[in-house]
């Protein structure tokens, strides 16, 4: 089957992209730095480590979801720090942020220009506190809120994300063995992944400087990720029902980028020019409140009958799955045996970051199926409460 393009004139140029490693926030470095600094000059690094000049960018998309001081600044600032003045703009989508970055620069690209990088980065570790006037309360401001409060439940329903994935839990009568079994497996995927090498063309160890320009610390692992048993996991109690503490993703700081360029770009400045990436299609579906897990399946879906294309024609699926939940509805939805995702590792593993968690997904997915030959890559996730997103990409 073959599918039409969304960009016609884009491309993802082949290894012109890279991921810090996610440290959980319990023990992250990047707790002692300005992540909008760390994630310009990260990026410049990593360009520079694929032998691309920072100087080749016109345009630079970011993506963050937690306040960060200079945000108002947004990508000219990032810019800056990573040593070329561009212009650009920030973009924000809750889990779907690391994606939609990808997909704004390809429209950019599609409006005119040659090189647009993307860079989306999230801190969760010492986020910030503030306090926010509330005239609907009978309280004139509320107290000091941290951010975490954002993360603990939807203020359209006042139900926490762990209470959506156990509510959509029982509406597909999702066994607990099953959801166990899963997240399992999502372990062993990683730790074979991280032993065969692949990670290692993704995931680039930083180093972190103070304000002094002193080492601070070497960000070279997903630290906070260990192995897990099923044992383990069966013996652990429900936070709600079908999730507990090992089936769900853990809080975690990263930064990830990759240039979207046309086709003429694309080829002179990929590190493989014979390998081909281009767009095939998108969309985003709403869902019923408090049924996030189901979201994406449904977006899925959607963008099935949106290229005419079909599940047994990709060739690497990968998701967005801050819950085992989200996996084993999938299968219930759409009869996709989950098995068959995320042969390399997933957020629900390595951490959450919220902005550049599909970043990674994206980077990891192409070169699992750059390795494979080449094939349709399909891309999935929620974004908060109840949004779904999906993308295809090919790979030729």
């Amino acid at each position: 089957m073959t599918a039409t393009q969304m960009f016609p004139r884009a491309r993802i140029p082949y290894g012109t992209w890279g991921s810090s490693y996610f440290p959980a926030w319990q023990t992250s470095p990047l707790a002692e730095v300005n992540i909008g600094q760390f994630a310009g000059e990260s990026m410049n690094r990593i360009l520079g480590l694929r032998q691309v000049p920072a100087s080749a960018l016109e345009f630079l998309v970011i993506g963050s979801t937690i306040p960060w001081h200079w945000k108002f600044w947004t990508a000219p600032l990032v810019a800056s720090c990573m040593g070329h003045r561009v212009p650009g703009y920030h973009v924000e989508q809750a889990c779907a942020t690391g994606l939609q970055a990808v997909l704004l620069a390809g429209a950019e690209v599609q409006t005119g220009k040659d090189v647009v990088g993307v860079c989306t980065f999230d801190r969760t570790s010492d986020s910030p506190v503030g306090v926010f006037p509330e005239r609907r309360a009978h309280e004139r401001t509320h107290a000091i809120a941290d951010v975490w409060d954002n993360f603990g439940f939807d203020p359209a329903t006042g139900k926490s994300m762990i209470a959506a994935a156990g509510k959509t839990a029982r509406k597909y009568k999702c066994d607990r063995r099953e959801v166990d079994e899963c997240a399992a497996l999502r372990y062993e995927q990683y730790f074979a992944a991280r032993a065969s090498g692949l990670l290692d063309k993704v995931l680039v160890p930083l180093d972190l400087l103070n304000v002094q320009g002193k080492p601070l610390g070497r960000i070279d692992s997903d630290v906070g990720v260990r192995q897990v048993s099923l044992a383990s996991l069966r013996s652990q109690r429900e936070l709600a029902p079908c999730v507990t503490s090992g089936t769900q993703t853990h809080a975690s700081d990263g930064m990830a980028t990759l240039l979207v360029t046309s086709e003429g770009r694309a080829k002179e400045l990929s590190r493989r020019p014979e390998i081909d990436i281009r767009f095939v299609g998108k969309t985003e579906v709403r869902t019923q409140p408090s049924l996030m897990p189901e979201a994406p399946a449904f977006a899925v879906q959607k963008l099935m009958q949106q290229t005419g294309l079909k599940l047994d024609d990709m060739a690497v699926v990968k998701n967005h799955n801050p819950f085992a939940v989200n996996d084993v509805v999938f299968r219930h939805v759409t009869g996709y045996d989950w098995k068959k995702l995320n042969k390399t590792g997933c957020p629900l593993v390595w951490g959450h970051p919220q902005g550049p968690t599909l970043t990674r997904v994206l980077i990891e997915a192409l070169e699992e199926a750059v390795a494979l030959g080449g094939g349709y890559v399909l891309l999935f996730g929620c974004a908060a409460g109840d949004v779904g997103i999906a993308a295809v990409l090919k790979v030729a």
